[in-house]
Order: C-alpha cells, then sequence, then structure tokens
C-alpha cells in the first residue's frame, strides 16, 4: 500500500473570493410511474432555467446556477446529488418539487449535508395527481419543528404535461428569494474598507465588528487616513487616467464645475486623486464596500491641515458609470457610517446592482408646512399630489450621492450628468474646502427607504423600513425646500408608503437614511429572515401580511412564537 501523502495545492495567486451558487435538484418518490418522473426532471431544468436567466449579481453578470437530473428518491440519491452540488459550489439550495416523496430519506437527508445557514427553498405548484405540494408541507413542518429555517413557494404550474410552465407570480417568488439568497450566502466571506475610526462620534454609525461578522459573514477592514494622505503626497495614481477623469467632467459639466482659480482647481484634483487612490487600493483587497470619516479629522479639524471634501470620491463609486464607462456600484458610506454601509451593501445586491442613495434624514416636511411654503412662495396647490396629501423628507446630505438618482433607471450618463453641479463646498462644514455635488432627484423613483440599526441589549441588527418614492416639487417650491436646509448638497424628496410624517419623525433609527429603487418588499423580507435581522415596519396604516407585497413568513417563524422570538433563537 502507498503511502499517503498530503496534497500540495501550488502557488496559485487566483485571489478572488468566493461566489453564490444555485443549485436545483428534487426529491421524488420511488415507485412513481416514468412519465411523471420525467416531467420532475424537466420541471427542474425549467425552474433552473428561470433562476439563470433573472438573477444577476451587482456586476450584472449571472449567478451560476446548476440543476441536478438524478431524482432524490432516497439516502443513496441524496448522497449523489449532494456530492455533485457541493463538488460544484453550491451553496444556495432550492428543490422544485412535483410529487410526493418521503422527507427524511430525501430532502433532509441531503440538506443536512450542508451548513446550516445555507439558504433552502422549496418551490412546488398546487397540483393533485402526484402532490408535491403535500410533500412540501410535510418537509416545511419537519425542517422548522427542530429550527431549520426554510421558505416555501406554493404556486401554480399545469396538473398535465411533460414541461409544465410556471406561472408569472410563482416564478416571481424564487426570483426573489434567489436574489435574497445571493445577497445573504454572496456577502459572507467579503470585506469592506474604512478610512478613519468612529464617525464623528456618532453612535448609531459604529462599526460593531464582531456582530457584523456573525450575522452578515462581512468583515470590516479598517485603514488610517494617513495611509490616503500619503499616497495623496507621493501622488500614488496613474497621472494619465487621472487626467482622463478631470477632462471626462469638465466636458460633461462645464462651468457647472465651480473652480474659480487655480487652487480650486488643484484642491478638486486632489479629490480625483482620492477617488482613483482608494478605488485601486478597495480592488487591492476585494472589498466590496467602503467609507471615509471627512469630518472632522481630514476636512474640517484647524489644529491639523484640512484637506479637500471626499464628496466626488464617494458619488463616483456610489453611481453605476465613472469615466470608463458603465460599472457596478460600490456602495460607500460618508463619514465612515459603517451601519449606513450596511445598509446600503444588501439593498444594492438584492436589486442586482441598483444605485444606493445616501442621505441625511433632514427635514421632515408634513403637509401643512409644505402648504404653508407654497403659500408664501405663491405656488398654487391643487390637493391632489401626494406630496401635499403625505408629505415629505427633504433627503439631503453632502458627500455619496450617487449620480444616477439626478435621473430615472436606464438614462444615459450624458443625459443625467447634465443635471448635476459641483459647487464650492460649505467652508463652514469643510475649511478644507473643494467640491460638493448637488442635483434634485427626479419624482417616480420607487423602491425601499429605511436604515440599519443595532441593539446592544438584544445583540442584534433591525432594519427599520417603508415602501418609498420620490416626488417632483414646482421649480419655486423645489427651490424654497432645498434652500431652507444646504442648497449645494443633492436633494431627494421621499415619500414613504405607510409611515406618516408624525412616525417617521419619531421612528427614524439614525440621522442617516438610504433609499434603492426597483426593490420589492418581499425580496427584502426574505434576506432578513436568512440573515436574522429584524424586520421593524411600526406605521399604524401597514398590514402586518400584505398578499402578493410580503413574502410569506417561514414556518419556523409561527412555531416560535413571531419573527422577532424566532430570530432570537435563531441568533443563539
Amino acid at each position: 500500500m502507498p503511502k499517503p501523502r498530503p496534497v500540495n495545492l501550488g502557488t496559485s495567486a487566483d485571489a478572488r473570493p468566493g461566489e453564490p451558487v444555485i443549485g436545483v435538484f428534487a426529491a421524488c418518490d420511488p415507485r412513481i410511474d416514468d412519465a411523471s418522473r420525467t416531467r420532475s426532471r424537466n420541471i427542474v431544468e425549467l425552474t433552473a432555467d428561470t433562476i439563470a436567466q433573472a438573477v444577476r449579481l451587482p456586476t450584472g453578470d449571472p449567478v451560476r446556477t446548476m440543476w441536478s437530473p438524478v431524482l432524490v428518491d432516497g439516502e443513496r440519491q441524496a448522497d449523489i446529488v449532494a456530492r455533485q452540488l457541493r463538488e460544484a459550489g453550491a451553496n444556495i439550495l432550492v428543490a422544485a418539487l412535483d410529487t410526493w416523496a418521503f422527507p427524511q430519506p430525501s430532502l433532509i437527508s441531503l440538506v443536512e449535508q450542508f451548513p446550516a445557514h445555507t439558504p433552502l427553498n422549496l418551490t412546488c405548484g398546487n397540483s393533485g395527481p402526484k402532490p408535491g405540494v403535500v410533500f412540501v408541507h410535510a418537509c416545511s413542518g419537519a425542517l422548522s419543528q427542530y429550527g431549520r429555517l426554510v421558505h416555501i413557494n406554493v404556486g401554480n404550474w399545469p396538473d398535465t404535461g411533460a414541461r409544465p410552465r410556471m406561472s408569472r407570480a410563482t416564478a416571481d417568488a424564487p426570483v426573489d428569494w434567489c436574489y435574497a439568497a445571493v445577497a445573504a450566502a454572496g456577502l459572507r466571506g467579503r470585506r469592506v474598507v474604512v478610512f478613519g475610526h468612529d464617525s464623528m462620534g456618532m453612535e448609531t454609525a459604529l462599526a460593531h465588528v464582531i456582530p457584523t461578522r456573525r450575522t452578515f459573514g462581512v468583515e470590516v477592514t479598517r485603514l488610517d487616513m494617513k495611509l490616503l494622505a500619503d499616497m495623496l503626497r507621493k501622488r500614488a495614481y496613474d497621472k494619465r487616467e487621472h487626467r482622463d477623469l478631470r477632462a471626462w467632467i469638465d466636458a460633461h459639466l462645464g462651468e457647472r464645475l465651480e473652480v474659480r482659480d487655480r487652487a480650486e482647481s488643484d484642491r478638486f484634483d486632489q479629490s480625483l486623486a482620492m477617488y482613483l487612490i482608494v478605488r485601486d487600493l478597495m480592488a487591492d483587497l476585494n472589498a466590496v464596500g467602503g467609507g471615509f470619516m471627512s469630518q472632522l479629522e481630514w476636512g474640517s479639524d484647524p489644529r491639523g491641515t484640512p484637506l479637500p471634501v471626499a464628496d466626488v470620491m464617494e458619488s463616483l463609486f456610489n453611481s453605476t458609470f465613472d469615466h470608463r464607462g458603465p460599472k457596478p456600484p460600490i456602495p460607500y458610506a460618508t463619514e465612515a457610517d459603517v451601519q449606513g454601509l450596511l445598509t446600503m451593501l444588501p439593498l444594492t445586491w438584492l436589486s442586482g446592482g441598483a444605485p444606493p442613495l445616501f442621505m441625511d434624514f433632514r427635514k421632515v416636511w408634513e403637509p401643512r408646512e409644505l402648504k404653508d411654503l407654497a403659500k408664501k412662495h405663491k405656488v398654487r396647490c391643487t390637493g391632489r399630489a401626494l406630496w401635499e396629501k403625505r408629505g415629505l423628507v427633504d433627503g439631503d446630505n453632502s458627500g455619496s450621492a450617487s449620480l444616477d438618482w439626478a435621473g430615472k433607471p436606464g438614462e444615459k450618463p450624458e443625459a443625467v450628468l447634465q443635471r448635476v453641479s459641483m459647487p464650492q463646498a460649505d467652508p463652514g462644514y469643510f475649511s478644507g474646502l473643494g467640491n460638493s455635488i448637488t442635483f434634485v432627484s427626479p419624482g417616480g423613483l420607487d423602491g425601499i427607504a429605511g436604515r440599519l440599526a443595532y441593539s446592544a441589549p438584544a445583540d442584534q441588527f433591525s432594519l427599520i423600513w417603508d415602501q418609498a418614492t420620490t416626488v417632483d416639487l414646482p421649480t419655486k417650491l423645489a427651490r424654497a425646500v432645498c434652500e431652507t436646509s444646504t442648497a449645494t448638497w443633492p436633494h431627494t424628496f421621499v415619500v414613504p408608503k405607510y409611515a406618516t410624517m408624525g412616525e417617521y419623525k419619531q421612528f427614524a433609527p439614525a440621522n442617516h437614511f438610504h433609499m434603492t429603487w426597483g426593490l420589492s418588499p418581499a425580496r427584502l423580507e426574505y434576506w432578513m429572515d436568512l440573515t436574522g435581522v429584524l424586520s421593524v415596519t411600526p406605521w399604524a396604516a401597514r398590514p402586518a401580511y400584505v398578499e402578493g407585497v410580503d413574502r410569506p413568513p417561514p414556518l419556523v417563524h409561527l412555531l416560535s412564537g413571531g419573527e422577532a422570538q424566532a430570530k432570537r433563537l435563531q441568533a443563539r
């Protein structure tokens, strides 16, 4: 017998992080006829194809999706398919089920060969001949009673036919769930890079390193701002690319870039250099997000040498384009607001790469206040506009306002940039000067607005959120609203769907909040289930469950005393 030898893995320099991989399979009863078995295999293939066509990473690339034609009749087949999926790197499991089977020898025997946090979805039609729906409920009950999280999707496809097609709603549910699973599994083991220490002393922005690692699997790499200052001084960036970046901004903004003399132009060039340096540092560290503490040490403390603001850098990271063309947004937090970053990061993944918006929860305008301001400026009110009925929040912050939010989804960058200005920074905030970003977002941008928060007593993260839309104001009224706060910063007029302005004012968990367009509640709720984040919607007008909008609560939550109790137990 030859002597066992360890395997030398070589010296490959491939530093790419792991990726989410979706594995689709089916269980089956070994007694079922051949036609039904062929139909089951076809449903697995059709489900996998639906997912592969629809689910994207923030880069726009498809998520690797694979399926097994081996039907899991019992323990032996469970071992075969589990090995197939593990060797293919699957870390997300979808069972597309059309027939009855025996839970423990089939699905449970397969699932238990994967880590406990592996996302698991069971999708079936509501067909009667070989009732996969009966098997789904049997498995959901069995898994839930021992605390295993599983989401089920009891949908519709035809009772007969070799290749039945899912209804649209049936197909949408596993796609939403897969986006949530991709965000949960895909961010596990990734890292963010944050420059500076605690964000301006804002406790709501702290980097809770150990809870963040435990809850999301995300590592927080912290770099000192001296490194960036040194690299700026050494001009540690590509000089030709720096010229290209400045020329690109000059060409698109023209006189809307406010540089009145050589000193102001040089400061703006420093801000552009910061973008190139930090971008390359983050790429070297395989980072998926970042943050920068501009105030106070970098740009405002007169005991040192205040340096230019990071607004342009932050906005470019959060945008889907720069001087090189289209790019994935990299969520980037103003003032090293790590909890803000941890809000934007999964929302970007859940939306398949939609640009995140970072805002101050600046001024909440009650309907009465808006009407009074309109009257003062001789703006006629009709009583029909959404802002007249509901009020709005003026989301307004220096810093990481994605340039995309000056336009609408799908608009070309050159059109969006026509609405962007870069005035000189407010010296009262930033004595190091430089340039801010300003625009007013258009109305009709629908999505999710919210904010992650951490509780030390519960040792748990929560997300306070609502569906939201943006609104247009009459031009004179919009100008007056902007001038009430800081006119030279970006403004987005946000109206929540369920929260009243009174509730919004009282229940905000921090001074920053965030919005991502094109994101559905169900997709967000699936992700909160998979990560154990508490869903907080304290709005009196919002039902606990909106059918067709929310995800159906998983059975393990119902059996454990409700979502909050189940997630607390899960966190143990």
